[in-house]
């Protein structure tokens, strides 16, 4: 009787919300990345970064510092991100071609107005589904920005045929999206979803930004290596491709440079995008800062996301709004699917039972350190991690090998404490909280 009386009340409760007049309604404005590490925010820590947009937005809300993709079964890892945070769905849940509903149609089944732009790699049939509109969207991996194909949403819903980007396609998405929001109404809330494809590479921006960066000037990481110490399974995938075996020291810089170049220029474009907020929206918008995943361009030998370090799953996230903590950094363990339960909960709106996300309002709002126990993460059946925030463990089942690292006094990962018998009891903890990958089918990908 209890339960059904909880039922009933939460169905009124829903139903109360949805009736809301739109203007009582926030506006969300969710910005992605595509590749990028969570320590290239200058704000953030990185002494190279150039992003004044983003470190103003750090200021003005709550950045997670222990952010994570949960991993990928295939080598195009942001395949597999983008259906998890989209749907709210764990890595083994997920579909990777989006035949669950995404939050942007549970905002838009609530009367918000879904727009897109940029990046879309989980096939047109769901985008068609996910948003009522979008102009310049990208259904693909990676390209050639200054030549781009994109594609636009038509009157009828279906999409127009492909055709060419008429400038640099992070500029084109910028300009899609201010466009959209200088004609929002303030009676009618909306959804922005803009997903850039910087800084994937080919890493290319226009020439006056890679001026910005000289390739000398860059740091190598404290964590660089020639080459990996062992095989981790996927050494010969095409992102590690990219710069020849060994690595040395001036091709990372050479990468780095470029990668911070386009860094540098998305975070311009953003400026551009938050400059179109109409002002008297601003109070009641919230904007999101996120990435697919990380990449390791020279850490540990490495070049791309096919690995469980710190550098490749862990990302940038920061979250602004009504209620949020401003200037706020917070440690708390959480996934990128967390965001579905949690942008639905400032929206005021329901979240389904499909999401296996935290929603992290507590966190947001009420200024909580904490959100999840541990975090797991795979990467097809050849690898396997866990942290519980202070020491990792990644284990490699196929050759039998184990790291494990403190993070609090190692944040790089250099220092392989699995074989000292101090920490053998913590070994044996962590490795009890491993997943399960052995079904994972052993297939590549990688884009």
């Amino acid at each position: 009787m209890l339960t059904r009386m909880m039922r009933l009340l939460t169905l009124c409760a829903t139903l109360a919300l949805s009736l809301l007049p739109a203007a009582a309604k926030p506006n969300f404005l969710f910005l992605l990345a595509d590749d990028q590490r969570p320590d290239t925010i200058a704000a953030l820590g990185s002494p190279v970064a150039q992003t004044p947009v983003l470190d103003a937005l750090v200021r003005r809300g709550t950045a997670f510092s222990k952010a994570y993709c949960m991993g990928a079964n295939q080598g195009a890892v942001c395949v597999p991100s983008r259906a998890m945070l989209l749907s709210g769905r764990p890595l083994q849940e997920a579909d990777e071609t989006l035949k669950d509903k995404t939050w942007p149609e549970l905002f838009a089944d609530h009367g918000y107005r879904t727009f897109i732009t940029g990046k879309w790699h989980n096939g047109a049939p769901s985008l068609r589904r996910a948003f009522n509109s979008g102009r310049s969207i990208f259904l693909g991996g990676m390209t050639d920005p200054d030549s781009a194909k994109v594609v636009d949403f038509l009157p009828d819903g279906k999409l127009s045929p492909p055709h060419k980007v008429s400038q640099h396609c992070v500029a084109q998405f910028a300009s899609e999206a201010a466009d959209f929001l200088k004609s929002s109404d303030a009676s009618s809330p909306w959804l922005c979803y803009v997903a850039f494809n910087a800084p994937h590479d080919p890493r290319k921006a226009p020439p006056e930004w890679h001026a910005k960066f000289q390739p000398s000037s860059i740091p190598v990481p404290d964590n660089f290596l020639p080459e990996h110490p062992f095989d981790n399974g996927e050494l010969k995938i095409r992102d590690e491709l990219l710069a020849p075996h060994p690595r040395t020291p001036a091709d990372v810089q050479r990468h780095l440079a470029d990668y911070h170049a386009a860094i540098a220029f998305m975070d311009h474009q953003i400026g551009r995008i938050l400059d179109a907020i109409p002002e008297n929206q601003r109070d009641s918008t919230y904007i999101v800062f996120t990435a697919d995943s990380g990449l390791a361009i020279g850490s540990h030998g490495l070049f791309g996301k096919q690995n469980l370090y710190e550098h490749s799953m862990r990302v940038p996230l920061i979250i602004a709004g009504p209620g949020i903590t401003a200037n706020r950094t917070t440690p708390a363990l959480v996934y990128l699917h967390d965001l579905f339960p949690t942008l639905a909960s400032l929206a005021s709106l329901p979240s389904l039972d499909q999401s296996r996300g935290l929603n992290l309002s507590p966190v947001l709002l009420e200024n909580k350190n904490s959100a999840r126990q541990h975090i797991t993460t795979s990467y097809r059946h050849l690898q396997r991690a866990v942290t519980d925030g202070r020491w990792k463990c990644i284990d490699y089942p196929l050759i039998s090998r184990t790291q494990l690292f403190d993070l609090s006094s190692d944040p790089s990962e250099i220092h392989d404490l699995s074989s000292n018998p101090t920490h053998a009891t913590t070994l044996t903890s962590l490795r009890s909280l491993l997943p399960d990958i052995s079904h994972q089918p052993p297939r590549k990908k990688s884009r």
